[in-house]
């Protein structure tokens, strides 16, 4: 036993001369400053933005539809699978923590030759209990635990991302539906007025009151909101059945919906930016993979250092017409690395760059957020003072519209400006309900950049 000694301790001195480097900080680079404060105004508060954010819209449908798609959207499903594999991965690490004990037995019959030539079948029985237990000297273990409890933390900030994520895209597709279905009814009530000109038209000419130029001209503008509709009918159809693959549905039938006017436009307020960076998940699960990143250089770093194992094993043998016996071990190994031809270092090195990515990653999610919340913090203001104008612009085309009908059927105008008066009303009823599209999309944009009303479980 004596002899061991020195065999050991010259094994931790050679050891002692694969001792990693000092530890890399993560670049200043990918330091995060926030601003002081938003350039664009924001409403008064810091706690306007609930967990069921979509409410604020006024729509129990939409409200519905999110609340089927976070239990059945297929991306949430995938991100709760995510969540388990870590979970498994993060009790795995965890185990290596403590001690191992393994049962091994076995059962052995032969048939043999004594000395005298007589023939013998012995049966022999042996079992065993085997225990090992690896000291944590320099905390390789602790810090690949650390690095896949991180990792596990991580994918549930990720799963809560993506329901925040499918929210907001249900959310838009709504709201795009709701649009072209009031584009749709624009274009119908287009087309209704066409075929009335165009057969108001068809007579004047017949009757000789007018040339054969204006009934041309009725029947073009008559077949440009034909084909304006089936396209609209389209865009519906196709709309509808992303949102029902949003919902998880297999979009067969339609999908129950409110109108374009009837959804409130809801203008939640900011928070200081500094306190955004703990409202939004996806930051946190970027702060979350940092921190694994960071122990998981600790644990290739403590590779360079001796592993110091124990092991203790115990049994006993039995065999044919003799007594049992018992066996046991006790013993304990070192395994100092000195020569892997740069393995090591370059699994280090590789950590310590995956280490720097995370640190760029958090960076550009945070630096991502302050722009998101401030571009949809100037489409507030802008976008409402825009639908103004459009309404505006929309009430005004409708008297021109009025006043040109009026003239033309006293004969004082060619049907020329009637028609234009007809194109200008239609652009300015679709604009409006672009717009105002917009406006509910930067909403939406806004809740979703301001976290969405998440909260760190």
């Amino acid at each position: 036993m004596r002899r061991a000694f020195p065999l050991l301790a010259t094994t931790l001195l050679l050891a002692a001369c694969a001792t990693p480097g000092p530890k890399t900080a993560p670049p200043s680079e990918a330091a995060v400053s926030p601003p002081a404060g938003w350039r664009a105004e924001s409403p008064a508060g810091q706690d306007a933005v609930a967990a069921d954010w979509w409410k604020a819209f006024g729509d129990p449908r939409l409200s519905e539809l999110i609340a089927v798609a976070l239990v059945r959207n297929a991306d949430l499903g995938i991100a709760e699978a995510r969540v388990r594999e870590a979970e498994g991965l993060a009790a795995q690490s965890r185990a290596a923590l403590l001690p191992t004990l393994n049962a091994a037995g076995g059962v052995q019959k032969q048939r043999e030759l004594s000395a005298f030539g007589t023939p013998a079948e012995p049966l022999a029985a042996q079992g065993q209990l085997q225990a090992a237990y690896e000291i944590d000297l320099w905390g390789r273990l602790r810090a690949g635990d650390a690095a896949t409890r991180a990792s596990l933390q991580s994918s549930r900030y990720g799963r809560d991302a993506a329901r925040l994520s499918v929210s907001a895209a249900v959310a838009r597709a709504y709201v795009s539906v709701t649009s072209l279905d009031a584009q749709l009814a624009t274009a119908r009530a287009t087309l209704v007025s066409r075929q009335e000109a165009a057969a108001r038209a068809r007579r004047r000419a017949q009757q000789g009151v007018t040339s054969n130029l204006e009934l041309r001209q009725a029947e073009g503008e008559l077949e440009a909101a034909a084909q304006r509709v089936p396209a609209l009918e389209l865009a519906v159809r196709r709309q509808e059945a992303g949102l029902a693959l949003l919902a998880g549905e297999d979009g067969a039938g339609p999908i129950a919906r409110g109108g374009l006017d009837a959804l409130t436009v809801p203008q939640p307020a900011a928070p200081l930016p500094s306190a955004l960076l703990e409202r939004r998940p996806d930051i946190a699960q970027a702060e979350a993979t940092l921190a694994g990143a960071d122990a998981s250089l600790a644990a290739a770093r403590a590779a360079f250092l001796p592993q110091v194992r124990l092991s203790a094993a115990a049994g006993g043998l039995k065999v044919l017409h003799v007594d049992p016996l018992t066996t046991w071990s006790l013993g304990g190994s070192v395994l100092a690395p000195i020569f892997d031809g740069g393995r090591l270092r370059g699994a280090s090195d590789a950590a310590a760059a995956r280490r720097d990515q995370a640190a760029f990653a958090y960076r550009k999610a945070a630096l991502t957020a302050f722009n998101e919340v401030e571009s949809a913090l100037e489409g507030q203001g802008r976008l409402a003072e825009q639908e103004d104008h459009a309404r505006l612009q929309r009430d005004a085309a409708a008297r021109t519209l009025g006043h040109a009908h009026k003239r033309y059927q006293a004969g004082y105008v060619a049907y020329l400006e009637e028609l234009d008066a007809q194109r200008g009303l239609l652009a300015t009823e679709l604009a409006l309900s672009q717009v105002r599209e917009a406006r509910l999309l930067n909403a939406v944009a806004l809740y979703q950049a301001l976290g969405g009303g998440w909260t760190e479980p």
